[in-house]
């Protein structure tokens, strides 16, 4: 089997990693569950390739994303939910259709426009998606307000999400002050749990976890990215400890046999020079 540019030769490697007997054991053993977390990994990846502006790197992700749309694919077409085609179908379907300003003659001029034909359009196909699962016997779930925040969210941004959405029907402070002092009142608890005589790992897990959700909250108030705010400082720690790494170079150490204080006075020089 050779490499091609056409998208069903991908469609036929999948379907031959699949096959009983002939195909390839580990790929046989896969599920939608344990495929997902890859999915996530390889979403990830692109969106690092893109921040890296490497375009050479961002060409590679985006296969290894398109990928797992196949895998997935495939999976659903062995229990013959659905197919690959079905895939390309419904979302060309949805495009052209929440697209009625630029493929129809619905008057789609300003961006306010667009919003309410999405969100008319949007409202009908829920409407669609219900009846079709009532057809098969799915049952639906009551979902509950914040139920519109998926729970596959990194834990961060589902905070932001959560709150945001809880703050459209009024569950919200209206002083990023308030948040500061709540978020004083959790590391006030996380501090009164580390000084127990016998930490409860559970309730400091609670505590911090409450801080956190504290501070995703005043990076909302502030109108900062909370996931953006703290790659920001995972970049700054990354460059930082890079320079540790150059002077165990050059003074023909490793990291291993330098002690914190040496560490730390790299550390303030890179912070100084490099901010």
């Amino acid at each position: 089997m050779k490499p091609s540019r056409d998208i069903s030769r991908l469609i036929e490697i999948m379907a031959a990693l699949r096959t009983p007997v002939t195909g390839c054991p580990w790929d046989l053993e896969q599920n939608f569950e344990t495929i997902a977390p890859y999915t996530l990994e390889e979403a990830y990846e692109v969106a690092d390739a893109i921040a890296q502006k490497d375009l050479v790197n961002l060409r590679e992700e985006l296969g290894d994303l398109l990928l797992q749309v196949v895998y997935h694919a495939r999976m659903a077409e062995e229990e013959a939910a659905f197919d690959f085609g079905d895939i390309v179908e419904g979302i060309t379907k949805k495009m052209i259709r929440r697209h009625p300003h630029v493929f129809g003659d619905e008057n789609g001029e300003k961006a306010e426009h667009v919003k309410g034909i999405w969100e008319r359009i949007k409202a009908e196909e829920k409407a669609e998606r219900k009846a079709e699962r009532d057809a098969l016997g799915i049952a639906e779930r009551k979902k509950g307000y914040l139920d519109e925040v998926p729970f596959a969210f990194p834990a961060l941004q589902e905070a932001d999400k959560l709150q945001r959405r809880a703050s459209k029907v009024g569950f919200d402070w209206n002083d990023a002050r308030l948040v500061l002092d709540k978020i004083r009142e959790e590391t006030h608890e996380l501090d009164e749990e580390l000084s127990k005589s016998s930490p409860d790992k559970g309730r400091i897990s609670d505590e911090l976890g409450d801080t956190l959700f504290a501070l995703a909250n005043l990076a909302r108030h502030l109108d900062i990215d909370p996931e953006e705010a703290l790659r920001r400082t995972n970049r700054k720690f990354r460059r930082r400890f890079s320079a540790i790494e150059e002077h165990a170079e050059r003074t023909e150490t490793t990291l291993e046999a330098m002690n914190l204080d040496e560490m730390e006075n790299a550390w303030q020089a890179a912070k100084s020079t490099k901010g």
